[in-house]
């Protein structure tokens, strides 16, 4: 849509191909339907939270910042908000004002929306001269591919432009989930099943080196970890098969390990003539108990008040250092975003223009560059297609 729009801003011919049977149907579930638009920050700030290639999105973004966006969609009728780590929302919290705001601005414009999908492009001594959708043919001095990732495929991001790009000769690097779940070792996750935790402190490691730290909150699920911290660390475990990947969490992140020990300590006194694993109530959830016992080495129904100075420290480690295992991510449907795509060293980074097919553009997630959440995902999607948008109407001039 941005793509489109830009186009035709710059006095192109344009026409929109979308196979959904509405226009933004994965926009419209992102931020669990609130639509994180953007990270208000200037270029600089999106670059340090793009992990994969993100130098090649420094011309991009700046020309078409994360202001940029905010100004653009209030220019259009959305009232913007700026919340914790300058993520951005509409006021409404509602992503359907973003994607409906799109498509009044196309409408506006008068670009026409087809249904129908590309299923192949014509390219003729070196330049594309048609794409071929599933009910017709249309002529065409410029085609951009947005067709986002492979994650989500229920909202048409099935992979069908990668393969459109690779017939064209390009390079598409291996497809993986980003932003996504993680799958955990052992049967502990599964045994605290849809135990939510808040305000825990958590540690990547990368074959024992900390490689990343968060605070907020983590889901168990029968597989292993969900919820936003494990989203966010999945951006920082880009080598499984070749490195070991574990999660530690500080289930007490507010005190440090000797005031933590005054609270075991006041807690054992409450509970001294109780069995171990009935005296941690006041300080774990229910669910996760068994598992802190069984992992602390204290026998369960050892009493309380005969707990040794060496078994309680044992058990302030298993609360400062709560170790999880990664075996590795959920398949790649199930993440927020595709990591891989279109190489690229084979797109011009100024126009987005394939340097193998002249008149051949790419936009947003079918591209190898990924970022972090907070809205960073979105502001590539924004700016490569301004940026491809532009170049398209640009050169059908000269």
């Amino acid at each position: 849509m941005m793509a489109a729009i830009s186009a035709a801003e710059r006095g192109g011919e344009v026409l929109l191909l979308e196979p959904n049977e509405r226009l933004g149907k994965k926009l419209n579930i992102t931020g669990k339907g609130r639509c994180n638009v953007t990270n208000n920050g200037d270029a600089q700030t999106l670059l340090a939270n793009i992990p994969c290639n993100g130098k090649f999105l420094y011309s991009a973004f700046s020309r078409f910042d994360g202001r940029d966006t905010m100004a653009f969609f209030e220019a259009l009728g959305v009232p913007l908000k700026t919340e914790r780590g300058n993520r951005v929302f509409p006021v409404s919290d509602r992503a359907f004002d973003i994607s409906a705001a799109l498509e009044r601005r196309l409408r506006d414009l008068g670009v026409p929306i087809l249904r129908d999908r590309a299923a192949a492009l014509e390219i003729r001594e070196g330049a594309v001269r048609a794409a071929a959708g599933e009910r017709r043919r249309y002529e065409a001095e410029a085609v951009i591919l947005a067709t986002g990732g492979v994650s989500y495929p229920a909202t048409g991001s099935t992979g069908e432009g990668h393969r459109l790009a690779a017939l064209a000769g390009h390079t598409i690097t291996p497809l993986r989930g980003s932003l996504v779940p993680l799958e955990g070792e052992g049967g502990d996750c599964a045994r605290m099943q849809g135990l939510s935790l808040r305000n825990v402190g958590l540690a990547v490691y990368e074959n024992d080196k900390k490689i990343y730290t968060d605070f907020g909150e983590l889901l168990f699920t029968h597989f292993g970890v969900s919820g936003p911290m494990a989203l966010s660390a999945s951006a920082h475990m880009r080598q499984f098969g070749k490195k070991t990947y574990r999660l530690e969490l500080d289930l007490k992140p507010a005190l440090d390990r000797q005031a933590l020990d005054k609270r075991l300590l006041s807690d054992f006194a409450k509970y001294a003539n109780h069995d171990f694993c009935n005296a941690l109530s006041d300080l774990l959830p229910q669910k996760m108990i068994p598992v802190a016992v069984e992992r602390s080495g204290i026998p369960p129904r050892q009493k309380v008040h005969e707990i040794t100075r060496e078994q309680r420290r044992e058990l302030l480690e298993v609360l400062k250092g709560f170790s999880i295992p990664i075996a590795g991510p959920r398949p790649v449907a199930d993440a927020i975003v595709t990591s891989g795509g279109v190489k690229i060293e084979e797109v011009d980074p100024k126009t987005m223009e394939s340097k193998y097919v002249k008149g051949l553009y790419f936009a947003g997630e079918i591209l190898d560059t990924d970022a972090y959440t907070g809205g960073f995902n979105l502001q590539i999607a924004w700016a490569t297609g301004r940026a491809a948008g532009f170049a398209a109407a640009e050169a059908r001039e000269q």
